[in-house]
C-alpha cells in the first residue's frame, strides 16, 4: 500500500516533529510519503483573479505528482464528512478496488485550483471549519493512523 500526502506549503516546529512521529507509525502499515509544493506568494490583498492564477499554478505542481491510477482525496470544507470507521472503510475501499497509490491533497487557506477538484476522485471533509494547512496535516495523518488501527482491529480507536 502506497500513501502519498500532498500539502501545499511547509510545516515547522512542534507541528513538524507530531507530523514526522504519525508518519513514522503510519509506515508500519503503507509505505507513506509528505510531499510539501511551495506556496504561491500572493500580496496582502490579493484580488480573486491574482488568488485563482496562484491556485492554478500550485494545482499544476499538484497534478503533476498524481498517477492515472491513482485514488485522490482533495480536501475540503465542501466535501463529504465520515467518522473515523467510516473513514477506514474508505480507505479499505480505495486499495482493495486496486489503485496503485492513494493521494490526500491538502491546498493552502485559499483551497485547491478547481483542476485538482475536478482529478479527485472524492472531496473529503474534517468540518466546515478552516484549519492551518500545518495543523490540518497532523490532524490527517493521526486519522491515516487511527484508519490502519482499526482496519487490523488494534486497539487505539476509543
Amino acid at each position: 500500500m502506497k500513501i502519498d500526502v500532498i500539502v501545499v506549503g511547509k510545516t515547522k516546529g512542534a507541528l513538524l516533529i507530531t507530523s514526522d512521529e504519525y508518519t513514522k507509525m503510519i509506515s508500519k502499515y503503507a509505505d507513506i510519503s509528505i510531499i510539501e509544493i511551495k506556496e504561491e506568494r500572493l500580496p496582502l490583498r490579493a484580488s480573486e483573479a491574482q488568488i485563482e492564477n496562484a491556485l492554478n499554478r500550485e494545482a499544476e505542481t499538484i497534478l503533476k505528482r498524481i498517477g492515472e491510477r491513482d485514488f485522490v482525496y482533495a480536501l475540503s470544507p465542501e466535501g463529504i464528512e465520515f467518522d473515523s470507521i467510516m473513514f477506514s472503510e474508505q480507505l479499505r475501499n480505495a486499495f482493495d478496488i486496486g489503485q496503485s497509490k492513494v493521494m490526500f491533497v491538502i491546498g493552502s487557506s485559499h483551497g485547491l485550483g478547481n483542476e485538482v477538484y475536478k482529478r479527485a476522485n472524492l472531496k473529503l471533509s474534517f468540518s466546515k471549519m478552516t484549519f492551518p494547512h500545518q495543523l490540518f496535516r497532523v490532524m490527517l495523518l493521526e486519522q491515516i493512523f487511527r484508519a490502519f488501527k482499526i482496519i487490523n482491529n488494534e486497539t487505539y480507536h476509543k
